[in-house]
């Protein structure tokens, strides 16, 4: 999966519409900048074992960022981003 991960990092892709999804889940105001720059220190800091393949996606957990990232299995396209409930 470390392969994967860092295919993961390189080709992560986003659509215009996935910023407002993000910063309206996450309760942000995050110009598109900062949430690529935030996604990209989670994936980049989150363990390979956080690294899930359900169906077409890619689930990274990251309960230190208190985040799930949803990605793209064949696009590497950022679907959501969702707050972990404790």
């Amino acid at each position: 999966m470390d392969d994967k991960k860092q295919e993961i990092i390189k080709n992560l892709c986003y659509t215009d519409l996935v910023y407002g999804r993000i910063n309206k889940k996450l309760s942000t105001n995050f110009p598109n900048a900062q949430v690529e720059l935030f996604i990209d220190k989670v994936l980049k800091k989150t363990d390979k074992k956080f690294y899930k393949k359900i169906g077409k996606n890619y689930y990274v957990t990251n309960s230190e960022d208190n985040v799930r990232i949803t990605i793209n299995s064949n696009t590497f396209r950022v679907i959501t981003v969702d707050k972990l409930v404790k």
